[in-house]
């Protein structure tokens, strides 16, 4: 087992990659926080796991919450022990509006969730990984983060700050006992449509040509096993880089 006696977070853990990440760290033996939103989601997870001889704990949290980030990590240390993995998987996209039609306080729900929520969990499990001198940091990016036309502006913009956060992060404290890596998914199979609203013509269609290119969807699972390796010591060189999971997607552009 690759995470025996690993303790791990994984927030966006109710459905789609975190879910997948949360039952493959369980199976390699990692006692899992399973942080959703959605508290019957994680629940859910959690029994999933359980079933098949894992541990977990479901925590509702809301990222944009400081006081829900505090209440989760603290729930880590005080069901087991410590922390190893922080897994900074959760997200919400955009209507795919250029920068003309943003509304301010959907950008600031979207950076709150995506970008500010990612800075506070690494802020707050930071002191225990640097008094036991490990822990590895893994966010959820998105191609989206390396590109212009895979969402809208407000979306694009927030993975893009995890991106430069991630790279930063890895930097500071490398020598620290800490890695901190990011994922670059493609297109996935996972419900983050659902938080789309008032789809904004214009900006979808001038992205539909960048979305024909695609090869094909992703499953959660493929990105739940670049998960695996990054929370590993296989990838115990491996630090403040994007790993890009999208099929040969952007190998386009």
């Amino acid at each position: 087992m690759k995470l025996k006696d690993k303790v791990a977070i994984v927030t966006g853990a109710a459905s789609g990659m975190g879910k997948a990440i949360a039952k493959l760290y369980a199976k390699e033996g990692a006692k899992v926080i399973v942080s959703d939103l959605n508290l019957e989601g994680a629940e859910a997870v959690v029994k999933e796991i359980t079933e098949n001889n894992g541990v977990a704990k479901a925590v509702q949290v809301n990222v944009a919450k400081q006081e829900d980030i505090n209440h989760m990590i603290d729930t880590a240390v005080q069901e087991y022990g410590t922390l190893d993995i922080l897994v900074n998987n959760a997200g919400i996209m955009d209507g795919f509006e250029p920068v003309g039609d943003i509304l301010d306080e959907r950008w600031d729900l979207i950076f709150d969730v995506n970008t500010k929520g990612v800075m506070r969990a690494i802020r707050k499990a930071l002191p225990i990984f640097l008094e036991k001198e490990s822990g590895v940091i893994i966010n959820t990016a998105s191609t989206g983060g390396l590109n212009g036309a895979h969402a809208g502006a407000t979306y694009g913009a927030s993975k893009h700050a995890v991106i430069g956060l991630t790279k930063n992060t890895g930097y500071m404290y490398a020598q620290k006992g800490i890695r901190c890596n990011a994922i670059a998914p493609g297109g996935v199979a996972t419900n983050i449509g659902s938080s789309m609203q008032n789809i904004n013509e214009f900006g979808m269609e001038r992205t539909k040509a960048v979305q024909a290119v695609m090869p094909r969807m992703g499953q959660p699972e493929e990105i739940a096993k670049v998960a695996l390796f990054l929370a590993s010591d296989d990838a115990s060189f491996v630090n403040g880089t994007v790993v890009t999971a999208d099929g040969g997607w952007t190998a386009a552009f």
